[in-house]
Parts: C-alpha cells; sequence; structure tokens
C-alpha cells in the first residue's frame, strides 16, 4: 500500500509544480481552454498566495510529508495528512468555484489525488485496525 501512496505523491507533486510553474508564468497559460477553465486566473489571484508564499509550495511541501509518512507506513498520521491536506483543497475548490469563478486543471487534478489518498488512508486505518484485533 506504500508504493499507492507514494506514486499519488509523485503525481500530486507534479500537479502542484505545474501549477507553481503558472503561478510565474505570465505570458499565455497553456492550460486556459476557455473563461471557465483558467490556470492563470486561478494561480495569480490573491488566494493563490498563503503567507507570501505561493499555495502551490505548501501542496509540493505536503505531498512530500505524506510520501515520508507512506514510506514509514505512518498510517495514522498518513491519514491525518490527507484529511487536512482535503480540507484545505476543499477550500481552495470553493475559492475556485465561488470568488474566482474559473477552475485550474492542475488544482482539480489535485483535488482529485488527495480525495483518492484520504479515501486510501481511511481503509488502510480501517483494514489495519481489524487485522490488529482479530
Amino acid at each position: 500500500m506504500k508504493y499507492i501512496f507514494i506514486l499519488l505523491a509523485a503525481v500530486g507533486i507534479i500537479f502542484s509544480s505545474f501549477a507553481l510553474h503558472e503561478h510565474y508564468n505570465y505570458g499565455d497559460s497553456p492550460c486556459r481552454i476557455n473563461e471557465v477553465w483558467d490556470c492563470g486566473e486561478v494561480n495569480h489571484s490573491p488566494y493563490a498566495m498563503l503567507f507570501g508564499i505561493p499555495v502551490a509550495v505548501f501542496g509540493i511541501a505536503w505531498y512530500l510529508g505524506i510520501a515520508i509518512l507512506a514510506m514509514k507506513r505512518a498510517y495514522r498520521w498518513l491519514l491525518a495528512a490527507t484529511l487536512v491536506g482535503l480540507a484545505f483543497s476543499l477550500y481552495l475548490t470553493h475559492i475556485e468555484k465561488d470568488v474566482i469563478r474559473a477552475w485550474c486543471i492542475y488544482c482539480v487534478g489535485s483535488l482529485c489525488v488527495i480525495s483518492l489518498m484520504t479515501l486510501l488512508a481511511i481503509g488502510t486505518n480501517i483494514w489495519n485496525a481489524r487485522q490488529k484485533s482479530g
């Protein structure tokens, strides 16, 4: 199971890295599909920064931390980390939908990854608890 988490963390790092690249890209956005799907609009908004640091940097660090927890098979901590990551990603999704009114394909991809990781972390913790009790 740890390798699945590590693989998903790598995919999350890729999505976050693309978003970080877009944050510093002031040319044409390669993922500007239309007025609704525009990574540049999202990644240049004031919500793309937290404490003066691009949000994508936090994503990269968070996925790296999740990968380290998976390597150590620290599944309880991994569950906590994925829940926090999911909550933050859902908050950012709310900002995209209701405030910016534009979507970033990289952000949506990251939301899918952290959602899947959270479900797997829940399942892994339930499985491990049942194995210990039975």
